[in-house]
């Protein structure tokens, strides 16, 4: 087996762990909002069951990037891949950003509000 098809393996490999954790986010995503329709009816399940979605989704994406960039740059890089694999990184950041927009209300270079704060108590952000 040489490098080649190991690298190109890998790059399955992790497109297939993006795959997987969009789809197992959404089960769980729509797990949890179904839970919480049936132990609180009447409760707001769509705010919350829209950012454990995106969350999947921004989750996901990212290790569907990670495997286009091994397979195009590792396997074959030639001028022509690169520009696909351009244009593909482009498309999943733009749609990266929009879901993260989706999700926080800001965009992600964007300071939270709390955070402009002198001694703000939240370490994490």
């Amino acid at each position: 087996m040489d490098v080649e098809s190991v690298i190109s393996n890998v790059g399955s490999a992790v497109d297939i762990v993006g795959v997987a954790v969009i789809v197992v986010g959404a089960a769980v995503a729509s797990w949890i909002a179904l839970s919480t329709i049936r132990s609180r009816p009447g409760a707001s399940v769509y705010t919350p069951y829209r950012r454990n979605l995106g969350r999947s989704i921004l989750l996901g994406l990212e290790f569907l990037v990670a495997a286009d960039i091994i397979k195009t740059v590792a396997v074959t890089p030639t001028f022509e891949s690169v520009g696909v694999l351009a244009l593909i990184v482009l498309i999943r950041t733009f749609l990266s950003w929009s879901l993260q927009l989706e999700i926080s209300g800001r965009w992600p270079w964007q300071e939270r509000a709390d955070r402009g704060r002198e001694g703000a108590d939240d370490p994490v952000g």
